[in-house]
């Protein structure tokens, strides 16, 4: 059976997550922990932590969102699209999670999990190919350039991971989100052009 990068992923997250779901002891070990990798180095976890989930909501939006936007990076990436796009998508979860590390490497009772900076990062690179793609979200009937919404995200998961006024982990939005555009660049510098190109024709 010839499956894409992106249902492998699906399929592994969400075999994963309730493999978790129905085994504390594994869920556990699985949450990035910043303790527990600093003084037990549990480095796993910086991968593990992707693949598991809050609940059942917080899984379905992440594996939606790259569902719809892994196939489009993959193919924009060409010949290895495949092979990037998990490359991608590995380096966005455990890089988007070293902001967290640093900051909580000394809290013992502070976990994190979910895929977010890895979907953010594959979110991001896609916006770089196609940014006036519309992004639809809740609540709203039209669909919103993915460039406005991209920036909108950016400011949002800034400003609230200031804050922390809630539970979600919004340097990983933020970081991954970075990392997919950083990631994106390198590997197609001439992404940059065509980006700038349709915004301009957009706005004219």
């Amino acid at each position: 059976m010839n499956l894409s990068a992106t249902t492998w992923i699906l399929i592994v997250t969400i075999a994963a997550s309730f493999y978790a779901w129905n085994r504390q002891d594994i869920y556990q070990k699985w949450l990035l922990n910043p303790y527990q990798v600093k003084h037990s180095k549990q480095y796993w976890r910086f991968i593990t932590s992707g693949f598991v989930h809050l609940n059942y909501t917080h899984l379905f939006f992440n594996m939606f969102a790259l569902y719809f936007f892994g196939q489009h990076v993959a193919y924009y990436f060409g010949t290895l699209g495949n092979q990037l796009l998990v490359i991608l998508y590995l380096s966005g979860i455990v890089i988007s999670d070293i902001p967290t590390y640093l900051k909580y490497k000394d809290v013992p009772n502070y976990n994190s999990l979910g895929a977010s900076g890895g979907v953010a990062a594959v979110l991001f690179s896609s916006i770089m190919f196609e940014p006036l793609n519309p992004i639809y979200i809740m609540f709203i009937p039209i669909g919103i350039p993915g460039f406005v919404l991209g920036t909108l995200y950016l400011i949002y998961s800034y400003y609230q991971g200031k804050q922390m006024s809630d539970n979600i982990n919004h340097d990983a939005h933020l970081y991954g989100a970075i990392f997919g555009l950083v990631f994106t660049v390198l590997l197609r510098p001439g992404v940059i052009v065509s980006f700038v190109q349709q915004i301009k024709d957009w706005s004219l």
